[in-house]
């Protein structure tokens, strides 16, 4: 199928996940169409046919946005795309009302929550008995005094809705008892208490942390790799990878087909582990149920997730394909500092650095048929590192 029949796509927010969304079906001749808010890098792209900001849309108002727009712009029958946890959710919570006029690629709520809420997907892990991090709830600050644990660990919100510091830096490291009833009182001033969880914290960086990436029906997964993401911005805990590159785990496939089949899943989903090399295991951290962040770097494969999440919400017959290893991602704009700060630390050398580098790569924003989105990044990255430095 393609835009020939007038069905297009609204894509769920701008940022360079949505601008991948954007290029794989627009190459296609297929209408996209970008609704975003703070992030709009797609909105540069050739292949977006229209840009739409809901940015001062109240939230609780969106689905019926999105109901409107449909109604005043004919728009029966477009595919859905959310490209973060908070515009899933959304789709998620609405999937009842939001079905009647559009295809969602979004499972419902009663499914999508077990992702969104870390608690659940911990629970979820253990009850399949797939690995991950001991973690706690404490009720109060009194459970936190009372804490019978080894340091150093981290202060984790159990979902990420509200943009908050503690949500915006993923997680707080602490090193003493005293660290760790000031910050889960910092955290309580954000967040009510029953969202803060209190977790080990795995050693090592990026280079330590993989993902098990599918377009998955009723808990089979179609299509498939693992990817080891080599480095991440920031370094300790990282808001989106810089270098990944495709390898072979089975453990990480292995436990990834558990979580699934047990949910029975049914759409676009990246699990994310980190190894523990106390105990030579992969431990689930996060499960993405959306287009992650470097989800381009299937097409290299022949996988191109979005294009064939696509054709499975509309009914299409879907080729057989299989991941290799070594094939590479990279966001330049930010991998270079990373791969430099690295060089700097002495975790790599610079040969090592400069050998990761060796094509073929798939580049997430710059593309030669459509340039206008990486030069847009540039002053978009700067803004975004002074923002995280004045938080």
């Amino acid at each position: 199928m393609n835009g020939k029949d007038g069905i297009g796509a609204l894509v769920l927010g701008g940022d360079y996940r949505g601008l991948g969304i954007v290029r794989s079906l627009g190459r296609r001749g297929i209408p996209v169409w970008v609704i975003s808010g703070d992030h709009r890098m797609a909105d540069y792209s050739r292949y977006t046919r229209k840009k739409i900001s809901w940015k001062h849309i109240d939230p609780g108002q969106r689905a019926q946005f999105l109901l409107d727009l449909a109604e005043e712009h004919y728009l029966d029958g477009w595919v859905v795309f959310p490209t973060s946890d908070e515009a899933a959710a959304l789709v998620a919570r609405n999937h009842e009302m939001l079905s009647q006029r559009f295809r969602l690629t979004t499972p419902h709520w009663k499914k999508l929550s077990w992702f969104h809420d870390k608690r659940l997907t911990y629970h979820l892990a253990a009850r399949t008995g797939v690995y991950h991090p001991w973690t706690c709830y404490p009720k109060n600050r009194e459970e936190v005094a009372c804490l019978s644990c080894d340091f150093p660990v981290i202060l984790k919100p159990a979902i990420r809705e509200i943009e908050n510091p503690l949500t915006h830096d993923k997680a707080w490291q602490v090193n003493t008892l005293q660290e760790l009833l000031n910050r889960y009182d910092e955290a309580c001033r954000l967040m009510p208490a029953e969202l803060i969880m209190i977790q080990e914290l795995i050693p090592g960086d990026g280079d330590t942390q993989y993902s098990f990436a599918a377009l998955c029906e009723n808990g089979v997964p179609l299509f498939s790799l693992v990817a080891k993401r080599k480095r991440q911005y920031p370094m300790d805990f990282g808001r989106f990878s810089t270098f990944v590159e495709t390898v072979d785990q089975a453990e990480v496939e292995e436990q990834s087909r558990c979580i699934l089949t047990e949910i029975n899943y049914t759409g676009l989903v990246e699990l994310e582990y980190k190894y523990d090399a106390r105990c030579s295991h992969y431990k689930l951290l996060d499960i993405n149920p959306r287009v992650w962040g470097w989800h381009t770097l299937g097409k290299r494969l022949g996988m191109d997730f979005p294009y064939l999440n696509w054709q499975s919400v509309n009914g299409e017959r879907l080729p057989a394909m299989q991941s290799k290893p070594g094939v590479k991602w990279i966001r330049w704009l930010t991998d270079v500092y990373v791969g430099l700060q690295e060089v700097k630390n002495k975790k790599i050398s610079l040969g090592s650095y400069l050998g990761s580098l060796k094509p073929p790569i798939e580049e997430a924003t710059f593309a030669l048929d459509d340039l206008m989105p990486a030069l847009a990044e540039i002053p978009m990255m700067f803004a975004m590192v002074l923002a995280r430095r004045n938080v």
